[in-house]
């Protein structure tokens, strides 16, 4: 007869990783703030250069592609900062890097990323659904980061929350306006979209933290 696993020690058990987890939300904080800040910083740029192309001649194929590859490369750049600075924290601290925390992480935030990768590529590349495809990707990665809301630090939170209420009130100010379609290019409005969220809020997100690292550990602890 198999052993049976018992509730009660897996809960203690995922209240153990989940408090070692908070205990290390200001070490996380500091590691994301270089990433943040550069993802923020080259989403910014992207995001001109798409708004630009408004008012330039492109071929319509070529630049619904390279809208798309060019947010796919930006999100895998600042994936791989993000994973570097995490395993050299990891590394310095003598810590395996992938530990019952960083799984427990992932397996709250992949599915929304998953669901809204999957959407807004889907748009993009069958149905040329440049600003549909944007909003979707603004509220799956708020939902994904409101899902660790019950590890991840306050500022963390903050945000999800700027992100998800962002996102829906664009998304009915989209359907109302009947898609933005005073813009000529599709790309434009949906490069707005991803600047404001995935640019600006990441800067602030970013220069923020880096800020509130210099304040004593006390006052930092209640800022989080």
């Amino acid at each position: 007869m198999t052993d049976q696993p018992n509730p009660k020690t897996e809960a203690l058990e995922n209240l153990r990783v989940i408090r070692s987890l908070m205990e290390r939300a200001h070490v996380y904080r500091s590691i994301s703030a270089p990433a943040a800040i550069f993802g923020g910083s080259l989403a910014l740029l992207v995001s001109a250069f798409g708004f630009y192309s408004n008012f330039i001649h492109i071929s319509s194929s070529f630049r619904e592609r390279e809208f798309l590859f060019s947010w796919l490369f930006l999100l895998f750049l600042t994936s791989a900062l993000n994973a570097y600075l995490l395993a050299k924290d990891a590394q310095k601290r003598a810590q395996p890097f992938i530990n019952e925390g960083l799984r427990m992480a992932l397996r709250a935030i992949i599915p929304p990323l998953l669901t809204g990768g999957v959407l807004g590529v889907g748009l993009i590349w069958f149905e040329r659904q440049l600003q549909l495809a944007a909003l979707i990707w603004i509220l799956c990665y708020g939902l994904a980061l409101q899902a660790t809301v019950g590890f991840a630090p306050k500022s963390l939170i903050r945000l999800a929350r700027a992100f998800l209420i962002t996102g829906q009130a664009l998304t009915i100010w989209w359907f109302l306006s009947g898609g933005f379609g005073e813009f000529q290019r599709s790309e434009a409005p949906a490069s707005l979209f991803l600047g404001l969220t995935f640019g600006l809020f990441h800067l602030i997100y970013g220069i923020s933290i880096l800020a509130s690292s210099r304040e004593p550990k006390a006052a930092r602890i209640n800022h989080d």
